[in-house]
């Protein structure tokens, strides 16, 4: 369905700081690539209005970008990247999670780095994982790379960051093909923490290094639902044939969550195997396995015969 504002976007930001006025998606929509002259407006306004009323602010328009891929909401998210409240900077992150634009490299770097918050830290760390892909992809400079790759190595080995900050540093930087990476995933692995050893399997998985999978393949054995769960993720990550007989076993986990991702890494890795197995599926008494077995055979099919049409 397709919006038509109402409101002119001063008008629009001008209503923002009004509590009482209900944030009306037909309304919100005017704010979408807002001028300079617009984005000044709502900066002086910006830090008047209640921190309540920004995050409600913040997460509508994260909905409604999600909802139409033509609104444009990047410049205000930007902004709040900079709002002293953690809970918008999260959410504005979350907002920009798409972008691939290298400019937001420094911000998510200080964020990372300088953020009081270690829910901010984390959400920066995970988001300059999507900038370390683009890195391995030779998409972003090599200046750009090497201050995403010490920044996050800089908090995968600071002892004074939470862990989960330093979890989220760790996946991020998986997608890196360099001797560091690979190091850190293997002392993660062999940590004493659980929760470090979850994220480095979840890591090898996004390294896409073969090396890994015999880790894989014997984690996929444990008697913890959530190592299962990230091991055949991780196994369906890197393709390959060698893990397709050890899924086929989960497809019938105790866990639920485990048994879905069975069938979707089945529908990454390929072969006459997998797809045999996935059309058992067809046949299972859960509509969840059934439909998500569909979903995986039409990526299978989709990978064998990328030129058909769907």
């Amino acid at each position: 369905m397709e919006l038509e504002p109402g409101l002119s976007a001063e008008e629009v930001i001008a209503d923002l700081g009004d509590k009482v006025k209900p944030l009306l998606a037909s309304e919100l929509i005017g704010l979408s690539n807002l001028s300079p002259d617009e984005l000044k407006l709502l900066d002086k306004l910006w830090v008047t209005i209640e921190p309540k009323r920004r995050r409600q602010v913040v997460y509508r328009l994260v909905e409604l970008a999600e909802d139409n891929f033509e609104l444009n909401f990047d410049d205000i998210f930007r902004y709040c990247l900079k709002d002293g409240d953690s809970e918008i900077k999260c959410k504005a992150i979350e907002g920009l999670w798409e972008s691939e634009e290298p400019s937001l490299v420094n911000p998510l770097i200080e964020l990372l780095e300088q953020d009081r918050s270690a829910d901010v830290q984390a959400m920066a760390a995970s988001a300059l994982g999507n900038f370390a892909i683009l890195a391995e992809q030779e998409k972003l400079r090599s200046c750009h790379k090497a201050k995403i790759c010490q920044a996050l190595f800089d908090i995968i080995d600071d002892q004074n960051r939470t862990i989960e900050v330093r979890r989220r540093a760790l996946e991020a930087a998986a997608p890196l093909s360099l001797p560091e990476v690979s190091e850190a995933i293997r002392q993660a692995y062999q940590s004493h923490n659980p929760e470090f050893k979850i994220s480095a399997i979840y890591a090898m998985g996004r390294n896409c290094d073969p090396a890994w999978l015999p880790i894989l393949l014997k984690e996929l054995a444990s008697a913890d639902a959530e190592i299962r769960y990230e091991a055949v993720v991780a196994c369906g990550e890197l393709g390959r044939e060698g893990a397709v007989a050890p899924a086929t076993r989960l497809v019938n986990d105790p866990d639920t969550d485990v048994r879905l991702a069975a069938i979707q890494a089945l529908g990454k890795i390929g072969g006459s195997e997998a797809k045999n197995c996935l059309e058992e599926c067809l046949y299972n008494t859960s509509e969840t396995v059934r439909e998500t077995a569909r979903q995986a055979l039409a990526e299978l099919e989709a990978w064998e015969n990328p030129l058909s049409v769907v």
